[in-house]
């Protein structure tokens, strides 16, 4: 399926969470060792200690609704941590046009979740429930004082509802298998990056019940989350996250 077009992967979690030391220990366990990784960090979001360890690290910009990079030459592997403090759902759109502009395919999408701050912050659910429907992998980081009880009712949230994610615990930033997290292979419930995404008939009644003139055509199917009404608004909004972050870990990744 893969040819030698670089591979991305977006990193989707609130800021703070501790996606770029995450990301340190997939980067050096999940990838072959003639890899040229490269991490893209959004320029609103501050350093970490993780920055200095980071391979081929470099900044890229939300400009209007779009994702902005300088080119990145002989990489095999782009790691885009998406801004933790937006819409994600925006960036990942913004993502699908961004990966035909440098001519790549996509890896995974990877989501960090801050356990803390979700058990914290009930409403945060419906922001989570739009991450973890994009995403391959939902590695579960920051659980010092969650209630056992609560890390069973989110994942179980998601496996009732027969999602084909992976589910992974995240211990001193450090995941059981990397190479099973990069591994390529799409385990996400959306077809946004899906080559060939199921199409649905518009503009007909039933084919049994359709006049012989009548125009019938073919669609791909809309994703839930990236329908808009007539104006542009989405039809499924998600909170914003920034209101839930403490001030200090605003600007984290």
């Amino acid at each position: 399926m893969h040819t030698d077009k670089p591979l991305v992967y977006f990193i989707l979690g609130a800021a703070g969470s501790g996606r770029r030391a995450v990301l340190l220990d997939l980067i050096a366990g999940g990838l072959p060792d003639d890899a040229k990784p490269a991490v893209l960090v959004s320029d609103g979001e501050s350093t970490t200690a993780a920055d200095a360890q980071l391979p081929a690290l470099a900044r890229w910009t939300w400009d209007d609704k779009s994702i902005d990079a300088a080119p990145l030459e002989g990489v095999t592997h782009i790691f885009l941590v998406c801004d933790g403090r937006i819409n994600p759902v925006d960036q990942l759109e913004a993502g699908k046009a961004w990966l035909a502009q440098i001519g790549a395919e996509i890896g995974r999408v990877i989501c960090v979740v801050n356990c803390r701050l979700a058990e914290a912050h009930p409403p945060l659910l419906a922001w989570y429930d739009a991450c973890v429907h994009f995403s391959d992998v939902v590695l579960l980081n920051q659980r010092e004082g969650v209630e056992n009880k609560w890390l069973s009712e989110f994942q179980r949230r998601y496996k009732d509802q027969f999602f084909p994610c992976l589910f992974e615990f995240v211990k001193n930033d450090r995941v059981k298998n990397p190479a099973e997290v990069l591994d390529p292979q799409a385990r996400r419930m959306s077809h946004l990056f899906d080559e060939d995404q199921n199409w649905v008939i518009t503009g007909g009644e039933d084919e049994e019940e359709a006049e012989g003139d009548e125009e019938i055509e073919a669609a791909p199917e809309e994703d839930h989350y990236l329908m808009r009404h007539t104006g542009g608004r989405r039809v499924h909004d998600i909170p914003d996250i920034a209101q839930f972050l403490p001030q200090a870990q605003s600007g984290l990744g």
